[in-house]
């Protein structure tokens, strides 16, 4: 405690009696200049780093401040993004005009002074390097004496004090800022809202800081990753035409995915990017908004670059890559005879539409591939580029199951001539690439999903005459292995949770994705998504979304008696809007029966059931809410009108 004291007494000495701007700092410790702060991870000052302090960021940290909703995106996770420091702009702007410029780490800037251009101010010290100005010239210093001197108020709830709330205004003080701050917002220290760090912690974080704040990058990947790194570059970057294509496809559906070769306890992530250069020399990035833009390389090379932050629940989707998975790539686009003749163009017209750009990869191939990995899939608009998922979330129900078609029964030539011939139809707002018009847009999209559903019912119509396959075996069984096969979906206000299996009891929708509709998703929420983008284009995502899942909603209505659907939907969907209303209305119903003999008035339960039973080999158990103990299963049988009461996220704590 004798150290914080002293600290904050040297603070205060400096600061004196008037706010101090930047100047002041200027005259006492010099012009700034950003500093080189890397040093390997062998050094005495790198070692500090990764076991002293990274500890400590991590833990009390990077849970804030890690993706795209970091405050002032001041992104603790990685040394790039400590060096980096503060912005005052927003990321979630969900009233600009226009499309701001990108900022994300690796990929907009190389290195400190680059973000120094634009506009991004330090938290660590960058006048002269001595002890004294590395901590007093540090907002992040000063952001932990100032929690250090104002405890948080001993109430059990804090009050309207502390800001919480989404659409909170930010104060992103620079060095020459602070005094104003601490003045005005005592309690505005770090971490915000939390208890202070522990004395041990404020010890690490102060020696590490007065010593120049140097840092360390992780630890090189082990020769065993080195070694399988090689075997997969090597499969995706063969110079034929098939395996460019099937690669770029690969590519666009893994790009945020954490890929790691070790089954057990895997020590390093990575991730696959598109480079410049090929295998075996250093990965030149290639910075597009997108993954499918225009690369403006003659050859680009997908590579696998290890993760260099911090590993973050609500970031992580972990993927395992083995010999058995490189074998089922091959099996899925390689071995299938179909010939590519040039590579499809990464304008943005094209380029955003999967059915155009890899038209000529068989149908089944990549909506077998997506299955494979359908929670890797699903989990991308749940954790990908949204970070902060109100945009894609508040579209969704705050519980629902997430079943597949049989790719055998629906994926089949007739599917994939229908596609190519409503293409156009299936064109998504990505097209107009991140300034879109909110009103005009949504127009334009609502007519041409009227148009492919139209044809997407003519066909169904004929391949389901009579309730011929319309029963669970329509459903994908996992190949009888694959847990990927049933999935739940928890919504938690503006963030969600993806899980094997069906878990919970039963919900009120339920979404059977074929492979249209799962390759639509992916590419309207996630690779086709920009953070960054106007108004008009989060906008009109959001309400394509709708589209799609009304799609994926009907899919399962389909299995219901041809008499109930309706009744069901309606029930649904009680005091909807009128142009919801109307967009119901005016599409043409699928009028086949039902497969299913149905021997009681709630059919939906029977269905259900029913889908339980068929995909009984392939569900997961872990979260089987019939084996939770008796005191805690009453929480399932609350009224509506009493969880209205709660909180949107609420935690029980077992003892």
């Amino acid at each position: 405690m004798k150290k914080i004291l002293i600290s904050a007494i040297v603070l205060i000495i400096l600061s004196g009696c008037a706010y101090l701007g930047s100047a002041h700092y200027d005259n006492v410790f010099g012009a700034e200049q950003t500093q080189e702060r890397i040093v390997p991870h062998t050094t005495g000052a790198g070692a500090d780093f990764l076991q002293n302090v990274k500890p400590v960021l991590d833990t009390r940290c990077v849970v804030c401040h890690g993706c795209y909703d970091a405050p002032c995106q001041l992104k603790l996770s990685s040394p790039e993004g400590i060096d980096r420091g503060l912005s005052k702009d927003l990321v979630y702007d969900g009233t600009r005009l226009l499309a701001t410029t990108p900022s994300r780490l690796l990929f907009d800037a190389t290195d400190t002074k680059q973000w120094r251009e634009k506009n991004f101010t330090p938290v660590l010290n960058e006048r002269a390097q001595t002890e004294e100005a590395n901590l007093a010239g540090s907002v992040l210093f000063n952001s932990l004496v100032l929690k250090q001197s104002h405890e948080l108020p001993a109430n059990e709830v804090l009050d309207d004090e502390f800001d919480f709330s989404l659409s909170r205004s930010q104060t992103c003080a620079t060095m020459g800022e602070f005094d104003r701050l601490a003045d005005e917002q005592p309690h505005a220290g770090m971490p915000y809202g939390l208890p202070g760090v522990s004395r041990e912690e404020f010890n690490h974080l102060q020696n590490w800081l007065k010593d120049g704040g140097k840092m360390s990058h992780l630890k090189p990947p082990s020769q065993f990753d080195l070694n399988k790194i090689k075997g997969w570059e090597a499969f995706l970057n063969q110079d034929s035409l098939k395996y460019q294509l099937s690669a770029r496809y690969i590519y666009e559906h893994w790009f945020l995915a954490h890929i790691y070769f070790t089954p057990e306890n895997p020590k390093s992530f990575f991730k696959l990017v598109r480079s410049s250069t090929p295998p075996g020399e250093e990965i030149k990035l290639i910075n597009t908004r997108r993954p499918y833009d225009d690369p403006k390389v003659s050859r680009v090379y997908y590579r696998f670059m290890q993760e260099r932050s911090t590993i973050l629940s609500k970031t992580h989707l972990p993927l395992e890559l083995n010999e058995a998975k490189l074998l089922r790539l091959y099996e899925q686009f390689i071995a299938p005879d179909y010939t590519v003749t040039k590579m499809p163009s990464y304008k943005a017209q094209s380029a955003s539409n999967p059915f155009k750009t890899f038209e000529v990869i068989p149908i089944n191939s990549k909506y077998q591939f997506m299955l494979d990995e359908a929670e890797l899939i699903i989990m991308g608009f749940i954790k990908g580029p949204v970070c902060r998922g109100q945009i894609a979330l508040n579209v969704i129900n705050d519980h629902f199951w997430v079943a597949f078609a049989d790719p055998d029964k629906v994926a089949t030539p007739a599917v994939g001539e229908m596609l190519v011939q409503h293409e156009d139809a299936l064109e998504l707002p990505a097209a107009e690439e991140s300034n879109a018009l909110p009103i005009s847009s949504w127009v334009k999209y609502s007519v041409r999903e009227k148009k492919y559903l139209q044809a997407k019912v003519e066909l169904a119509n004929d391949m389901f005459k009579g309730g011929e396959h319309l029963t669970t075996d329509l459903l994908w069984k996992g190949d009888g292995h694959n847990k990927n096969a049933a999935l739940t979906i928890f919504r938690h206000f503006d963030s969600a949770t993806v899980v094997k299996g069906f878990i919970g009891q039963e919900p009120k929708t339920t979404w059977i994705l074929d492979y249209a509709l799962f390759e639509r998703i992916h590419y309207l929420l996630v690779a086709g998504f920009d953070v960054y983008g106007n108004i008009g284009h989060q906008l009109v995502t959001r309400l394509y979304m709708d589209f799609l899942r009304l799609e994926g909603e009907q899919n399962f209505l389909s299995l219901l008696p041809e008499a109930k659907r309706n009744q069901i939907k309606k029930q649904w969907y009680r005091n909807s809007p009128p142009d919801l209303s109307k967009f119901f209305k005016n599409n043409r119903e699928f009028s086949q029966p039902s497969g299913i003999e149905y021997k009681t008035d709630n059919p939906q339960h029977e269905l259900y059931t029913l889908m339980k039973e068929t995909l009984a080999p392939v569900l997961s158990e872990r979260y089987d809410y019939t084996k939770v103990p008796e005191p805690l299963s009453a929480i399932n049988n609350m009224s509506a009108e009493a969880v209205n009461l709660l909180p949107q996220i609420s935690f029980v704590l077992v003892k």
